[in-house]
């Protein structure tokens, strides 16, 4: 066994060692799958950026109640007798101002954005002064809070990035209003910042949605009260509404964009893949072509096929790394944290976010840099250790 590990460490170091000799050669391969690894992680860094961005509104001591059977605000309706009460439900956290909870209207807004000028989805949301206080992480960042009762908005920061005129003191139309930007806020990156806020009053009538709303946040005593507060609602026979955590209602709305783009960064890669492996083969091939003295005389010398074959793996290995680290370099550096949006195929507006090329996402694309290099280096590994010794030597 020693002597098969020392065989190995010497064919292995001395087909390391002239990688240099071979620079043209190994620097296709290279590039080649460094290619890849910048397109597998930057297609995945936007599921990334996409259900960060959705995960990070939540809070698990947050619940949103909706009619029974809603799959999202979109499709909900909520009476006003029923939101007063869904306030005074047990677990609801109270606070001088009473309970802390906002009863609220989401609608969809044509608005340009500001890179094309073509109209998105841009969601308008009604709240009731509470929201600021269900959710807390909402900072006012420029600007002030809209007043009561008037045609007032403020805009979260990426909705102001990505959509043009939001402007603050700048006034935008949609239908027959007119409103006026009075500030921006923060929302810890979460999807809040895709949106803009109104009073849910003055959002009622512009849209004829009477005296409805759509959803209900609750700001509950603890995390463990969502159950008590679930409960007292649920057997309610005043109500007929879900209940569920902000956290694991964002979770799924982000699952079917989520699962397309990865299952889309897949794919491309895969394809893309193909062509690297053939690019690591014909490497190989020709650097086993160009040692064939010295791998005639090695085995001629004793060494066993199997030494030569890790050897060749090693070799394509050491190379598919390097790219790898280099493709994955390469997309941290120009796509993490590149603002974008894209619509939520569950309610249809956009949702602003960020690229996030994540340790996890350059680990995956090294793995997967070193699968083709593997892959690459297999079939010219088997060749070098089948070659016959007189026949090879007889070639030169």
């Amino acid at each position: 066994m020693l002597n098969w590990l020392s065989q190995l460490a010497a064919v292995t170091a001395v087909n390391v060692r002239s990688i240099p000799q071979r620079l043209g050669s190994s620097a296709v391969a290279v590039v080649g799958i460094a290619g890849v690894v910048i397109v597998f992680v930057a297609v995945l860094s936007i599921g990334r950026g996409f259900q960060a961005a959705m995960t990070t509104a939540g809070d698990p001591q947050t619940a949103i109640v909706m009619r029974a059977g809603s799959d999202s605000e979109m499709s909900s309706i909520i009476e006003r007798d029923s939101v007063q009460i869904i306030k005074d439900a047990t677990g609801v956290l109270r606070g001088p101002n009473g309970a802390t909870a906002s009863a609220e209207l989401f609608v969809i807004v044509n608005h340009p954005k500001a890179s094309t000028g073509t109209d998105a989805n841009v969601p308008l949301r009604g709240v009731e002064p509470a929201a600021f206080a269900v959710r807390d992480e909402v900072q006012m960042v420029e600007g002030r809070r809209f007043e009561t009762g008037r045609n007032e908005i403020i805009v979260g920061r990426a909705a102001a990035r990505q959509f043009g005129g939001l402007e603050v003191g700048r006034t935008v139309r949609w239908g027959q209003n007119t409103w006026t930007v009075t500030g921006i806020f923060e929302a810890a990156g979460g999807i809040s910042e895709s949106e803009i806020w109104c009073d849910a009053g003055v959002l009622q009538p512009a849209y004829r949605r009477g005296n409805t709303f759509q959803t209900v946040f609750a700001r509950l005593e603890s995390p463990e009260a969502f159950q008590t507060f679930k409960d007292a609602l649920t057997t309610d026979p005043r109500l007929d509404v879900d209940v569920e955590r902000e956290t694991d209602y964002y979770a799924e709305q982000s699952t079917v964009l989520t699962q397309l783009i990865t299952t889309l960064g897949f794919a491309i890669a895969g394809l893309m893949g193909v062509g690297a492996i053939f690019g690591a083969v014909n490497t190989m091939y020709t650097a086993v072509a160009t040692r064939t003295r010295e791998i005639a005389t090695l085995r001629a010398l004793g060494f066993g096929g199997s030494p030569v074959v890790f050897s060749v793996l090693a070799e394509s290995a050491v190379l598919a790394l390097i790219g790898g680290v280099l493709g994955g370099l390469a997309a941290w550096a120009i796509f993490d944290g590149v603002q974008t949006s894209t619509i939520n195929f569950q309610s249809f507006s956009q949702v602003a976010f960020a690229f996030r090329v994540t340790p996890e996402l350059l680990f995956q694309g090294l793995f997967y840099a070193l699968v083709m290099g593997l892959l690459g280096g297999l079939l010219p590994a088997i060749r070098a250790a089948r070659l016959p010794v007189v026949v090879a030597l007889r070639e030169l």
